[in-house]
């Protein structure tokens, strides 16, 4: 994920610094006392104290060397530039320049850190008998499960920077502001016009040192958090080289102040996707109409031109037009944007509203797609087989719980106990619909939970604020420190698991996502007879309807009275026989149905009317030239020819000579109707 704004005070830290520490040269005969105390051969003790002295010359007021031009005081040189002494001097006397930042005489500005490359300072510091703190976090950082080795270089190069930028020196001395800066100024240099001077092109600096660089610090901050010494959660965050700000900085404050106030109530997730849209619409405008520089120039025509941009967008990673979800989103954020600005009556907020309900693109409803039972089969062969504990866990739960994606990942350490019977009973956090539920889960997934909690069993790591409860939570699924990601723990992992069994697609792309796994657990509790209550309390759902979708979908009663009318050899009756019979309907008309049976449905048959043809206004079971009817609705009739029966007596008695006719003749068609599908008009006698 990219990094999220840096703070003022991180990025323009080195500066204040600076300023507090003017740059001095110490004595000659203090560093000659240092150097002939270090353990080097008599000759190269020669050459060091040569370095400084001539360096002093070269640069008398260490200012002047702070400001001469990075090529200069990095001295990586191309070959022209070999026999420049300035250049070869500065580059020999870092050794000098470490010297003096730790004993607070500089300190030394990350850029010219960062160019460098390969930094000693650690020597010099043990030398000066400072410890940076490094073997003591080392130990903590394998505690957390990190391999020791890695961790101390991680932590060497960031301990050492630190130091040597800031002054702090030691485990308890170092901050995550101090590592927000850092951050920082990785984001800052790699924007430098002549980084490629230092690490040979722009990208290869973002694709080697700098996604090193913020690996070691993810470390560093991971170690500091868990000690209590940083206040966020450690995210792996790469700098956002791939999103520049957009470049009205008015329009862009605004925007920046509207979504602070969102993140007070929304979800993380739901800020980021606001912000997207915004910075996508800011971008729009830059492209098209420059000189708009405030919303209060932005009209209704500037949006409907975005929302004809989206409409013809191609999307780079997929080569196809943005789906309607996604314009629906964007749309929806510069909505909200314009209507809260303007009722907030903020200054500088568009004067009125440039899009309404009418402008948001239409989405089609889908079914859920549930998973079929033999590529199912297939892909759990592959899950099973998987070698990470976590990932593997993670995919089981989800098949055999039905829980969200972000659910899985935010289960508790504890999330697992037992029913009084001895089934596995597993706890799910507040998610989507902001509510706690326990589900019963299969044992397969409890063992891999099981599994999972024997790895995490005495790691000393502190509980994260959950992002929804605001409660200290020691997550189940986290390694060496830090939260595994939903793209680790599902999209990876799925993907690996989709190519073992061949579901993939002609991109070679796995064909199941981890959501299919949802809608299969909904589907098979439906297919199984379970209760609407069951599946809305397993699945989470708020409301009826939304459990309904998967009873429609999967009800074989459905099925087999689709067949009982549509099928070969169906027993029918009714007005709309001869036509089926006689194939008078059309294709479309029989592929509507196909589609759209359930929809078809009365009280004594089925309608077969087509939604063209608009709505049937006539008495469906007598008169109605498309309705049928099925040996399934035998019992129905019966009781309707009862109801018509007893309607007749109660309307003799009233002395109403025609109502007595019209539901004698109601009774007459429904025995019609039975003696067609050749059913008994009494019922059968009970044995």
């Amino acid at each position: 994920m990219r990094a999220g704004p840096v703070p003022a005070a991180a990025m323009h830290a080195c500066d204040r610094v600076a300023s507090v520490f003017p740059p001095r040269h110490c004595d000659d005969a203090e560093y000659v006392a240092y150097i002939h105390g270090l353990p080097l051969a008599p000759k190269v003790k020669r050459q060091r104290i040569a370095i400084r002295r001539r360096f002093e010359r070269f640069w008398p007021d260490l200012a002047d060397w702070f400001a001469a031009p990075m090529g200069v005081r990095v001295a990586r040189l191309p070959a022209r530039h070999r026999g420049d002494a300035v250049r070869i001097n500065s580059y020999a006397a870092r050794s000098y320049l470490y010297y003096l930042a730790l004993t607070d005489r500089i300190r030394l500005d990350p850029p010219w850190l960062l160019a460098i490359g390969d930094l000693r300072a650690v020597q010099v510091a043990a030398s000066l008998g400072i410890d940076l703190g490094i073997e003591l976090l080392a130990a903590e950082a394998a505690a957390h499960g990190l391999e020791r080795f890695g961790a101390k270089l991680s932590l060497a190069w960031g301990m050492a920077r630190i130091a040597l930028c800031f002054g702090a020196r030691g485990a308890a001395a170092v901050s995550d502001d101090h590592v927000d800066a850092l951050m920082a100024a990785i984001r800052e240099f790699g924007a430098r016009p002549d980084v490629g001077e230092f690490w040979g092109s722009t990208e290869r600096f973002r694709v080697s040192p700098a996604k090193a660089w913020v690996t070691h610090l993810g470390r560093l901050r991971m170690i500091l958090y868990h000690r209590g010494q940083a206040a966020a959660e450690p995210r792996k965050a790469m700098p956002g080289y791939a999103a520049p700000a957009p470049p009205q900085v008015a329009m862009l404050a605004l925007v920046e102040r509207w979504l602070e106030v969102r993140r007070l109530t929304d979800n993380p997730s739901t800020v980021y996707h606001l912000s997207v849209g915004m910075r996508h619409f800011l971008h729009y405008l830059a492209e098209t109409v420059p000189e708009v520089q405030d919303f209060g120039a932005v009209t209704r025509d500037h949006a409907q031109g975005f929302m004809h941009r989206m409409a013809t967008e191609i999307r780079p990673t997929t080569g196809r037009i943005l789906a309607p979800n996604t314009r629906r989103d964007r749309t929806g954020a510069l909505a909200q944007f314009c209507r809260q600005t303007a009722a907030w009556g903020w200054e500088g907020a568009p004067p009125r509203q440039l899009v309404d309900r009418r402008d948001y693109p239409r989405a089609a409803e889908r079914i859920p797609r549930y998973i079929p039972a033999d590529e199912l089969a297939r892909l759990m062969v592959a899950i099973r087989s998987m070698t990470c504990v976590y990932q593997r866990a993670a995919l089981l739960v989800a098949r055999w719980s039905g829980a969200r994606r972000a659910e899985v990942r935010r289960l508790a350490i504890d999330c697992l106990d037992r029913y009084p019977d001895g089934t596995a009973r597993l706890r799910l956090p507040a998610g989507k619909t902001l509510r706690e539920r326990i589900v019963p889960l299969h044992d397969e997934a409890a063992e891999a939970i099981r599994g999972v909690q024997a790895l995490r069993d005495g790691r000393p790591d502190r509980p994260c604020t959950d992002e929804v409860t605001g409660l200290g939570v020691r997550y189940l699924f986290v390694m060496n420190g830090r939260r595994l990601s939903l793209h680790y723990l599902f999209e990876t992992a799925l993907q690996a698991a989709c190519r073992e069994a061949g579901l993939v697609d002609a991109r070679g792309r796995g064909t199941v996502s981890a959501h299919r796994f949802r809608h299969t657990v909904g589907t098979e509790l439906a297919e199984k007879g379970a209760r609407l209550h069951t599946i809305m309390s397993i699945l989470g759902h708020q409301s009826p309807a939304m459990s309904m979708v998967y009873a429609r979908i999967s009800d074989p009663e459905v099925l087999r009275d689709y067949r009982s009318v549509l099928g070969p050899g169906a027993v029918i009756a009714g007005p709309g026989v001869e036509a089926l019979r006689a194939g008078r309907l059309s294709d479309e008309a029989v592929d509507w149905l196909k589609l759209n049976f359930l929809k078809t449905e009365l009280e004594l048959g089925h309608c077969l009317r087509l939604p063209s043809e608009g709505p049937c206004e006539c008495d469906l079971y007598l008169t109605c030239a498309r309705f049928v009817t099925t040996p399934a609705y035998a019992g129905r009739l019966r009781e309707r020819r009862h109801v018509e029966m007893t309607l007749v007596e109660d309307a003799r008695c009233r002395g109403w000579p025609r109502e007595v006719d019209r539901h004698r003749a109601v009774v007459a068609r429904i025995e019609g109707l039975l003696g067609e599908l050749g059913e008994p008009i009494d019922p059968p006698p009970q044995g």
